[in-house]
């Protein structure tokens, strides 16, 4: 008899070596790098392993609740699955089995503009729990038609990401040469016989392509998407431009890549409902804060009008539960849901949703508490 999936993988960190067994280098090597020596990754880890909680104990029975409501839906965990650009190249099929597991959930699903499937696609599939992730074109017409898809596919919240003013100089993924779609030649089919289940799935939904941004090329060939990629997304944001996506989206408008608590603040003044404090899973400087580390004073400067969400270094339900202490309305995963699908397949982003929910509810029994605000009274 098959063990559950919860004592075969408890953790992430049993997701994260079996998926790197299972996807080709190239793609982990985008999946699991962080920018320059990997040191802003792994300070979003440490630094969230160093928020600790002081237990109230003898509260009898306990019946922690973690539902929670943002910008007017009910949602059943504070917890979010994050975007993550060229997700089919990682894994294939990835948005529509991230997009399942949101809507089966009632949690919040971000696709991003450079992921690999349309938001005609992923909206309708999530069932009212998409947001769509806006990196900001150069050209006023692709800004207005791409706000106009994401709305009429059904996304409730835009997430205009501001940490990518430029590319950042990604030392491991330039090594490992990721092309989308990748290059089929003598390296790409010695990885694939070794990584057969990703393989498989490649044959099923075709080589990952930038399809959102297809309509606006010229040629729809992935060479020219990359160059477009580079070209005539982002390096453009500021406040103006932030001023004028607010007038074209109607619905909530949340501005991602936060560290720094006067820019949270003009964020709002702008017309922002929310910000997301990170420093873009450490893909961007190297030499930047950790996010749980810049998520105190945000929080103290505009958490008390507006939600303050989070993401970076979440790889336990403990971690939820610290950012959350930590004044967190919200917070969001990414990196942990790519390793379920990289381990299982289809079924892994539901058990990464099982572990972090499980492990905070746990830890809401640890310290006494039955709402995620009384997580507030317990940070040391």
């Amino acid at each position: 008899m098959a063990k559950p999936l919860m004592d075969t993988y408890p953790a992430v960190s049993d997701l994260e070596a079996r998926a790197k067994r299972r996807i080709p280098h190239f793609a982990w090597e985008y999946l699991a790098a962080g920018t320059g020596a990997d040191v802003a990754r792994d300070r979003n880890v440490a630094a969230m392993e160093a928020v600790t909680f002081i237990p109230q104990l003898l509260k009898g029975v306990l019946s922690p609740h973690i539902g929670t409501e943002l910008f007017g839906i009910h949602y059943s965990a504070p917890i979010g699955i994050a975007p993550i650009g060229m997700t089919g190249l990682i894994w294939p099929g990835a948005g529509a089995a991230l997009a399942t597991v949101a809507a089966a959930n009632r949690i919040p699903f971000v696709l991003s503009t450079v992921g690999t499937e349309k938001p005609e696609v992923i909206g309708p599939a999530t069932d009212g729990m998409g947001w769509f992730q806006l990196y900001p074109p150069r050209e006023e017409s692709v800004r207005k038609d791409l706000i106009a898809r994401a709305a009429t596919s059904g996304f409730t919240t835009l997430v205009v990401t501001a940490d990518v003013p430029t590319p950042s100089r990604r030392e491991r993924q330039r090594k490992a040469q990721i092309r989308v779609p990748p290059v089929v030649g003598p390296r790409l089919v010695a990885q694939a016989l070794i990584r057969p289940a990703w393989t498989f799935g490649l044959l099923k939904h075709g080589l990952p392509r930038f399809r959102t941004l297809e309509r606006y090329l010229d040629a729809a060939t992935m060479r020219v998407a990359a160059g477009f990629v580079g070209a005539r997304l982002g390096g453009t944001l500021s406040y103006g431009y932030l001023s004028e996506v607010r007038e074209m989206w109607d619905g909530p408008l949340v501005v991602k890549g936060i560290l720094d608590p006067d820019d949270a603040a003009r964020c709002v003044d702008t017309g922002a409902d929310a910000v997301i404090v990170s420093n873009h899973g450490g893909r961007q400087l190297d030499g930047a804060p950790a996010s749980i580390e810049a998520l105190p004073a945000v929080v103290d400067r505009i958490g008390g009008t507006t939600p303050v969400l989070f993401d970076g270094g979440v790889r336990h339900g403990i971690d939820v539960a610290r950012a959350i202490a930590l004044g967190a309305s919200f917070v969001f995963c990414g990196r942990a849901f790519m390793f379920g699908l990289g381990a299982l397949g289809e079924t892994g982003p539901q058990h990464v949703l099982d572990i972090l929910t499980d492990g905070l509810v746990n830890t809401m029994h640890q310290t006494g508490c039955e709402s995620l605000d009384q997580l507030r009274d317990r940070h040391s």
